[in-house]
């Protein structure tokens, strides 16, 4: 990597980019498009590899998968084949040289000495490259299957604190000790080795309540979220101020990333055709209707106008930023992020791997010429 392993270091992802860049959600069948189009996203090992690969040549700056332990229904069984993600981000990690590889973890489900002790084995084999990113979960379908409830909103961040409070210690403590709170009562714990090169892990959260967001601040490097008003730059800046001056006033810094869902080709008129083939009239709409179910989200609690909206917001890859256009548009959408003040995007494509590389090959070097990126190299 050409650099030491200092915390700066693995925030900064180990290079200079203003704007970070990374791939969301390749470990799941279908990605985040919840489409039928036949050339949608297989998510098998082979393209996730040759997708790495791919992308740690391009320089992109991360990979981040999606918590998933079944699929949401609908005419494909949307991310019904998934791989889980602390074993992913460790084969991927063996397999590539600069990229930071996250593992999406609900904490509830990860005892946390064993989750301590299965990042600290990524991390070395991944010579300092491997992140976290917390969840406390959502999904009470998926809770049932391992016999655990998600239990009250707040609770689960009073757990999630404790849970990273026993992760810390078992990092940073040469002594064993004991813990006793209020869902953690733990004895004689320790842990060797320490995480590699005697810094630890970068730390993302993706809560968007308040209580969720304060967990990040409390907790962690960066808040992985959409703030509200992200179709205007002015009201996105001041979420993300809003969030920065939270972590301040706690004497702390955090980075806001943000989802994005790309569509990118020669011409406005075919990205849009595209888009609208793909996330229109080829939407999986069972299965998006059975996501939004679970979320308690129908015409009868929201309204047919809010509910329409939700509707197709989930279409476009389970929410996030639609960048849609020609190379120009889509790299001046990601600079109005960056102005904004956002940190790095997680984007996703309909197929990832025939994607990217028109993505790399045009809106880099564009984004590159407007001082976000460094030149590949």
């Amino acid at each position: 990597m050409g650099k030491g392993h200092s915390s700066a270091d693995r925030r900064e992802m180990y290079n200079g980019n203003r704007f970070k860049l990374g791939l969301f959600g390749p470990n799941c069948s279908s990605g985040r498009a919840v489409t039928k189009v036949p050339e949608r996203w297989s998510g098998n090992w082979e393209d996730n590899l040759a997708l790495a690969y791919m992308a740690d040549e391009a320089g992109i700056d991360f990979l981040l998968p999606i918590g998933r332990w079944k699929g949401y229904g609908g005419d494909t069984n949307y991310q019904g084949e998934t791989y889980e993600t602390v074993t992913w981000a460790t084969g991927l990690l063996a397999a590539t040289k600069r990229i930071t590889v996250f593992a999406t973890v609900h904490a509830p489900l990860f005892p946390p000495v064993i989750a301590a002790k299965q990042f600290v084995t990524a991390d070395h084999i991944g010579k300092g490259r491997f992140a976290l990113n917390i969840v406390c979960g959502w999904n009470e379908g998926e809770f049932r299957m391992f016999g655990a409830t998600r239990g009250e909103h707040d609770a689960r961040y009073e757990y999630g604190q404790e849970w990273i409070n026993v992760l810390r210690m078992m990092w940073e403590r040469n002594e064993p000790f004991d813990f006793h709170g209020k869902h953690l009562k733990l004895e004689t714990v320790r842990s060797d080795p320490k995480p590699y090169g005697g810094t630890q892990p970068l730390i993302m959260n993706a809560g968007a309540s308040p209580n969720g967001q304060a967990f990040a601040i409390r907790n962690c490097d960066a808040l992985f979220s959409s703030p509200r008003g992200s179709g205007s730059v002015q009201l996105l800046t001041e979420a993300v101020d809003r969030v920065k001056g939270l972590a301040a006033a706690e004497g702390r810094e955090i980075d806001v990333y943000s989802v994005g869902v790309i569509t990118c080709r020669p011409t406005m008129a075919e990205a849009v055709d595209y888009h609208r083939h793909c996330i229109i009239e080829e939407a999986d709409w069972n299965a998006v209707d059975s996501i939004l179910a679970m979320k308690e989200v129908s015409p009868e609690t929201v309204g047919e106008e809010e509910f329409q909206r939700r509707r197709s917001h989930q279409a476009h890859g389970m929410g996030g930023i639609p960048i849609v256009g020609d190379p120009d548009h889509v790299a001046n959408e990601i600079i109005k992020l960056a102005t904004a003040g956002i940190r790095g995007i997680g984007v996703s494509f309909v197929n990832y791997l025939d994607e990217l590389p028109y993505f790399r090959d045009e809106v880099l070097p564009r984004l590159e010429r407007a001082g976000l990126r460094e030149a590949r190299r």
